[in-house]
């Protein structure tokens, strides 16, 4: 049987100490999926995000779409 994301993730994350942890996780986790489905590097997406973030505090910078 395969594992989808997020039955992997409930599986790694079922230990989690805190709510707010598990909903980062979850956060995380949608925002990887998302750049790969758009066929963007997730980690090449989260540093633009992050850098983005940090010049312009409040930008949104979404994963680049394949169309």
């Amino acid at each position: 049987m395969e594992w989808q994301p997020r039955d992997r993730g409930r599986e790694n994350h079922y230990g989690s100490k805190s709510l707010r942890g598990t909903e980062v996780a979850a956060l995380f986790y949608s925002l990887i999926e998302t750049a790969r489905l758009r066929g963007d590097d997730p980690v090449r997406y989260l540093l633009r995000a992050a850098l983005a973030a940090i010049e312009t505090p409040g930008t949104v910078t979404l994963p680049a779409s394949s169309d």
